[in-house]
């Protein structure tokens, strides 16, 4: 009979294999430990201020070419041979972490002011060096500690000549690392992307001026907003137009600023350069999902001290924290752009002239942005560029017609009819808004609905007989009727649905196109082509199925002298082809272009004026 048995053994840890698996999960960059390092001589000199409040401190980077070395040197707190045994050897358990966990001990009074906090920092040195040599001596230790380790499992700790307090790593480099030894252009600009923000000074090769620029405007406790443009400016080469300083303890601590770029981005997948940094380390310069995806067009520097980093401090974790953080950033924008709009509306309207699709894209599913663009975004109408408000307060329901709606907004969705609309509105009090944009008739439509929700009845109405009260009360056309069935057909050829009324009579035939029926037939001519691919042809179909059909119009004035007398004949009648002439004419006039069928019949009909006037030849 086989007893039970249990055996107790130690983790083998194959350093090789850490190494690899830190360049491959978690780790995307190779000068990775260029950042880890500081942020640990960060965290001794922290600490050391705590009881040393007079320590400025300093960290320098020496570059070795002959030696093929690099030494990170600080002058904090330092480690005696315990902690250096403790918390140098063991891959996990790092002493930045777990004073900052347990909030006790010395890292009581500053423990928010310390980067480091997975004890896996030093080990990524191991990307760029083969063999790591620690020398350190603590604060109120008698002696200095030497801790030597390369990429096995054997790990030297021995007695080291050491005067002053503080800890020295140096890197014996790889082979394909000798540029950060050989390079110092190179490491300084790397030393700036990770840690140009870090409030403690930075040296490279013993020179006479740090490498970092340790303080910013933005993160002033009382920032000047002068100040903060010029260096938003400087950092990120090119002039804000306008700078959101950003300062929050609750519910979450921000600190920085934000501003408005003058690049167009005028969709939503740009990358948003939102460099973020955690207690002065920067993370990320584009931490993406952070800022509302509407505002894309936003650059700036956030200090973000509530949120988690990663493992590979290169991204931030998405927990409750970083929600936070999303919801109060949109909160202080809204609130910067709408106090903007209350005290400088001329500047805001500047910014959203220049980023309008942007805005206007936000405005189509976001309330508050809608609300905020009703009195600042523009539409083109035909009396000049109008807010959604100065619209509405100059689009009053015509009493005589209306007994529904409080407010009637006329608009045009064809450039090709945007002289003609404007003639046609010339002389009436209400505007014409011309939608040339697909998504502003989109937003008219959500912003009218808002109004009608507040409690005016808006009735969004496009510019053409066939909307309601359109011939009356623009035109001033009156007993406007369907033309009769031989006339709908002699008129066939024009593509438009043909209306009769009484209007000036200075006028003969108006017309009206139809921007769908436009496309409609655009797209017709394409597939007939075979110039559309087989997936976009099925989409084109499905959206045209769902639509009615759509024609052009056609407004016969039944008090024009030629017009009158042709109506009251056979349409076998020269003046009839006179008249189909004048249809011709007057879509044309409007933007339409005339099919070949349409071009054959006005060939036709100027022969048959031709025989009427001339009589055939001889």
């Amino acid at each position: 009979m086989t007893t039970g048995w249990t055996k107790t053994f130690p983790f083998k840890v194959d350093i090789s294999g850490i190494i690899e698996l830190m360049g491959a999960s978690i780790y995307s960059r190779p000068d990775t430990p260029i950042r880890e390092l500081i942020q640990n001589a960060h965290d001794g000199i922290i600490r050391r201020r705590q009881s040393d409040l007079k320590l400025t401190g300093r960290i320098d980077i020496v570059q070795d070419v002959e030696n093929r070395t690099l030494t990170f040197t600080d002058d904090g707190i330092g480690m005696n041979a315990e902690e250096a045994e403790t918390y140098l050897g063991t891959l996990g358990v790092g002493i930045t972490g777990i004073l900052r966990r347990r909030n006790v001990g010395e890292a009581v009074s500053d423990g928010g002011s310390l980067i480091g906090q997975f004890g896996i920092g030093l080990f990524s040195a191991f990307l760029l060096a083969d063999r790591l040599v620690v020398e350190t001596r603590r604060i109120d230790g008698f002696e200095g500690v030497r801790w030597e380790a390369g990429t096995g499992t054997e790990v030297s700790l021995s007695w080291c000549d050491r005067s002053v307090p503080g800890t020295s790593v140096t890197l014996h480099l790889r082979e394909d690392a000798t540029r950060f030894a050989e390079d110092r252009e190179y490491l300084e600009s790397v030393v700036k992307e990770f840690a140009d923000f870090l409030p403690i000074p930075i040296f490279v090769n013993q020179a006479a001026t740090r490498v970092n620029v340790c303080n910013v405007a933005w993160f002033d406790p009382t920032p000047d907003r002068e100040a903060i443009e010029l260096e938003l400016e400087g950092y990120f080469h090119e002039t804000p137009m306008e700078v959101i300083p950003v300062r929050q303890e609750k519910p979450v601590a921000l600190a920085g600023a934000l501003y408005v770029s003058p690049q167009r981005t005028p969709g939503f997948t740009e990358d948003q350069a939102v460099a973020v940094t955690v207690r002065r380390m920067v993370i990320s310069r584009r931490i993406q999902g952070l800022l509302p995806e509407w505002a894309s067009f936003l650059r700036g520097v956030l200090e973000l001290n509530d949120c988690s980093p990663t493992a590979s401090r290169e991204d931030l974790v998405r927990n409750f924290s970083f929600s936070a953080v999303q919801k109060t950033i949109e909160f202080l924008l809204y609130d910067h752009f709408e106090r903007l709009a209350r005290q400088d509306p001329s500047r805001l309207q500047a910014i959203i002239a220049w980023h309008r699709y942007t805005f206007a894209g936000a405005a189509l599913t976001e309330h508050r942005m809608r609300n905020l663009l009703r009195k600042t975004y523009k539409f083109p109408t035909s009396q000049g560029v109008l807010s959604f408000e100065e619209i509405l307060e100059r689009s009053p329901g015509d009493a005589l017609f209306e007994t529904d709606a409080t407010h009637v907004i006329w608009f045009n969705t064809d450039r090709r009819q945007e002289s003609w609309a404007n003639s046609l509105f010339s002389n009436q009090s209400v505007p014409c808004v011309h939608t040339l944009l697909s998504f502003e008739e989109s937003l008219l439509t959500a912003m009218s609905a808002e109004a009608s929700r507040e409690g005016k009845e808006v009735d969004l109405r496009i510019a053409t007989p066939s909307s309601r009260g359109f011939t009356e009360s623009i035109l001033g056309a009156q007993d406007v009727t369907e033309a009769p069935k031989e006339w709908q057909e002699f008129l066939a050829a024009t593509g438009a649905k043909v209306y009769l009324a009484d209007f000036h009579e200075s006028r003969p035939v108006m017309g009206f196109l139809n921007e769908r029926r436009e496309l409609r037939r655009v797209f017709e001519e394409l597939k007939q082509q075979g110039n559309i691919p087989s997936g976009f042809q099925r989409l084109i179909d499905a959206k045209m199925q769902e639509e009615a059909e759509a024609t052009n119009e056609l407004l016969l004035n039944r008090r024009h002298r030629l017009v009158g007398r042709a109506l009251e004949q056979s349409t076998r009648t020269p003046l009839a082809s006179v008249l189909r002439q004048l249809a011709f004419d007057a879509l044309a006039s409007a933007g339409a272009v005339l099919e070949s069928t349409a071009q054959q019949q006005r060939t036709e009909d100027l022969d048959w004026i031709a025989e009427a006037l001339w009589g055939k030849k001889s």
